[in-house]
């Protein structure tokens, strides 16, 4: 990978020429024809493959198809691409295919590969400087003393275990010299725990943002730190010893000089471009060309010093700051081109040149594997020892040991690099080598998805509903806001929550972010700038505006803002952990539609996503606000909130039910309750919801007792419609129209035929059947609405849909406890 890698293995030779790997006397020089770049066609009695243009088609061509067959094999079977890329290149090599000596030469002629590799060193370039960009360095000084602990020791105790039983074997059976240098390049391999690997794996698990996922983003950069030091002080060493102490001094010198450059040229200069691009606006043009014409500037000045272009890149993008807008616009520019079309060709090659015919020493094979296995074990002891201390499950421990020894690029650069440069890495050991680095990958990742489910975390061991909220409490509610059109009808739905002195509420606002640019997700608290900006930020626009309605409310209304920065796939993960470690009772979170015209745009399939993971995994109840304008009129108008609660029947209905008697309690809201029923037990609508008995006998209660509310208060009514079947159920609804500004519905009902005819065309599945009749484009309703879902995830819990599970009190109403007392 750099001079740094090839002074570790001890056999640098500059004066030393080599074209060809195979044949071990004198030297092969490989000719290439000048100027022979495009073909004429067949009729010129041209062989295409003659030609370097049609040749490195037809490679990438076959390199496509078959990777890509293999990946669509193995991708069940929980296998990340980096196998079928290298698989790939074996079955292409001189393994399977390439046995055919006709084959190889036709299609993967020596003179071909130059172009090829060619290739793959510079999609390794713009690689390494997209992780670069991607990284946020000070994460390594946030990281924590569990981070440190586990990065030194995953690094250290490794290397100490491998080495001591690689001198072993060295000392004890009878290796060869080649063997022995090729054992101590397998301890530095297996002791790196490279960041770029981590990252790119968790994006695959889809655990970027899990609590595993953050320990081991940080833990990986420190080991990354620890090898590189160690590296960097062999390197002094061994230049001192073969050349000079001035050569070794030049060296230092000449980095730092490079190091100055970047901090003190192109990092402000980066600082300055982004300053002068505003806020949703993208990046000018020239800055991405002037990032780039420095990427291969400082590449060349790096080998003119004696620095691998590979490292000075990674060292560029480190100081160009990570997300929007730059340092997004130029991971968006590259990544394209980069994943799909550059690195393939780099993990191919690898498998190309992995002959598994030249394994022939089982000594060789065993002594290796030994060596790789210790490492293997070394590094599950120093990552999982920390985070058992810190009392982490078991199987979460295992899992981020597994994680901490996945292989990936960098160790694949590292064997490259390798196998170029040195002459005691055989083709046999190489093949080991790359073998062992698949066979990793291949057992570390359906092992990893097996044991750690990020969701697990996420049961409750108590209720966390509005419908079991005590009086007096603060109710803890969790507004997500994707953007600022969310945060005017968010806060009409807090102003509306009936807050007082008896009964406060605690606002915990989350602002969720697209992971863009960034190799780690966030989930940070937001700090407040000394002084505010002249152009605050969106975050701080969304947060602003709950300040302010914090401030006319502060004595019975307190706000706590973060921001989560993840990708949309797993930014679930973030809304259930605020929700789990605040003991939140209620999340909010917006529909992502548009309304043009009065009428709704369907919203973006990510964000139903979104929406569906947070209902399917959140530790309380839930509430998907769909807004539609209306609502926030009403309230900027200072009327009256009229809101009315659609009942079928069922635990989602009864928790909308309670958060609509709660908002009763405020003198400007009035609820209507419609309770939908039917007075025939033979037609279609017999029967309205299904369900248990017991869930209906809670219907009868919750009714009563709002009937009891209906009567002492004039805010408050109760209507009854019978209905027949599911025309009625829709003939009722469309009546609605714009009598109220917020109608309210549960997401579940039991199962019965008049709810299976409702739900038959349900798009939004994470509005149930009632809630996608109400949120549809083209219907006529012009109120905002809430579709609500009682708490799901409770240890125990017996009935998904009757969730109404009962709860031991922990004193009796004498202040004795009794654990036969419980309550619904």
């Amino acid at each position: 990978m750099s001079q740094i890698n090839n002074s570790s293995t001890q056999f640098q030779n500059p004066s030393r020429l080599r074209f060809d790997e195979e044949l071990r006397v004198g030297i092969h020089v490989v000719c290439q024809h000048v100027g022979m770049i495009n073909s004429r066609g067949l009729w010129f009695q041209d062989d295409p493959l003659e030609y370097t243009l049609p040749l490195l088609l037809l490679q990438l061509s076959l390199i496509s198809i078959i990777t890509r067959s293999i990946y669509i094999f193995l991708k069940p079977l929980g296998q990340p691409s980096i196998v079928s890329h290298i698989l790939g290149g074996v079955i292409l090599g001189p393994s399977i295919l390439g046995h055919n000596l006709a084959f190889m030469n036709k299609i993967f002629p020596r003179e071909g590969r130059i172009t090829l590799e060619t290739l793959s060193v510079f999609g390794i370039m713009l690689f390494i400087f997209q992780v670069g960009v991607k990284i946020d360095p000070s994460i390594v000084w946030k990281s924590g003393k569990r981070a440190l602990v586990v990065g030194i020791l995953g690094f250290f105790i490794p290397f100490a275990l491998a080495s001591s039983i690689r001198l072993l074997l060295c000392h004890s059976i009878s290796l060869d010299d080649a063997v022995c240098h090729v054992l101590q390049l397998v301890v530095l391999m297996q002791s790196v725990t490279a960041f770029p690997v981590i990252a790119i794996f968790l994006a695959e698990f889809k655990i970027l943002n899990s609590d595993i996922g953050r320990l081991a983003s940080s833990s990986s950069m420190i080991c990354d730190m620890c090898f590189w030091s160690f590296m960097l002080i062999f390197y002094v060493a061994h230049v001192a010893k073969e050349k000079s102490m001035q050569a070794a001094i030049g060296s230092i010198l000449s980095v730092g000089c490079l190091v100055y450059l970047l901090l003190f040229g192109i990092r402000p200069a980066a600082l300055w471009a982004i300053r002068n691009t505003p806020e949703g606006k993208p990046v000018k043009d020239a800055y991405i060309y002037v990032v780039f014409v420095a990427l291969m500037g400082f590449g060349f000045l790096g080998e003119v010093i004696g620095i691998n272009s590979l490292i000075t890149s990674f060292l560029l993008g480190l100081v160009i700051p990570d997300g929007p807008p730059l340092g997004a616009a130029i991971v968006d520019r590259l990544d394209c081109f980069v994943s799909a079309l550059l690195m393939p060709i780099f993990f191919t090659l690898c498998g190309l040149k992995t002959n598994v015919f030249s394994v022939q020493k089982w000594k060789t094979v065993g002594a290796i594997l030994l060596v790789v296995f210790i490492g293997f074990l070394g590094k599950i002891i120093g990552t999982m020892l920390p985070p058992l201390f810190c009392r982490m499950p078991f199987r979460d421990a295992l899992a981020l040991g597994l994680l901490m020894n996945s292989k990936g690029i960098v160790e694949l650069v590292l064997l490259n690099d390798w196998k170029t440069n040195s002459d005691n890495m055989t083709d046999e050991c190489f093949a080991i080598m790359i073998l062992s680095v698949v066979v990793l990958i291949g057992v570390i990742s359906p092992l990893v998805k097996a044991l750690y489910d990020p969701s697990r975390r996420f049961l409750a061991y108590r209720r966390r509903t509005i419908r079991h909220h005590q009086s007096n409490e603060e109710l803890r509610i969790l507004a997500c806001v994707l953007s600022q059109d969310n945060v005017r009808t968010i806060i009409n739905l807090l102003d509306v929550s009936n807050h007082t002195n008896d009964n406060p509420i605690g606002i915990y606002v989350l602002h969720l972010i697209k992971l863009v640019g960034r190799a780690s997700s966030l989930l940070i608290t937001h700090l407040p700038r000394e002084r505010p900006s002249q152009n605050p930020t969106e975050s701080e626009r969304i947060f602003n505006a709950f300040k302010k309605f914090e401030h006319e409310n502060c004595s019975h209304a307190a706000l706590h803002c973060c921001k989560s920065i993840s990708p949309y796939e797993t930014m679930h993960n973030d809304v259930c952990s605020v929700a789990l470690e605040h003991r939140i009772s209620f999340i909010i979170i917006p529909l992502y539609n548009q309304s043009i015209n009065g009428k709704m745009v369907n919203s973006f399939h990510v964000f139903r996503h979104l929406n569906k993971n947070v209902l399917d995994k959140a530790p309380c109840s839930v509430g998907v606000l769909v807004d539609r304008g209306n609502f926030r009129k009403s309230l900027a108008e200072l009327l009256s909130c009229r809101i009315v609660v659609l009942f079928f029947g069922g635990a989602d209905d009864r928790e909308a039910l309670a958060y609509a008697v709660r908002m009763s309690g405020d003198p400007h809201v009035s609820v209507t309750l419609l309770h939908f029923t039917t007075t025939s037990s033979t037609s279609e609508g017999a029967e309205i919801a299904g369900g248990t008995e017991r869930s209906k006998r809670l219907d009868s209660e919750i009714l009563d007792e709002y009937k009891l509310n209906a009567g002492e208060n004039e805010r408050v009514s109760y209507l009854e419609e019978v209905v027949m079947d599911s025309e009625g159920v829709l003939a009722v609804i469309e009546s609605i129209e714009n009598s109220y500004d917020l109608v309210m519905v549960g997401k579940r009902h039991g199962e019965s035929e008049l709810m299976s005819n409702l739900g038959k065309c349900n798009e939004h599945i994470e509005l149930g059947a009632i809630g996608e009749m109400l949120a549809v484009t083209d219907s006529k309703l012009r109120a905002s609405v809430l579709v609500v879902q009682q708490q799901t995830r409770v240890w125990g819990l017996r009935d998904a849909e009757d969730s109404s599970l009962l709860r031991r009190e922990e004193k009796d109403v004498a202040g004795v406890p009794n654990s036969n007392v419980y309550r619904i």
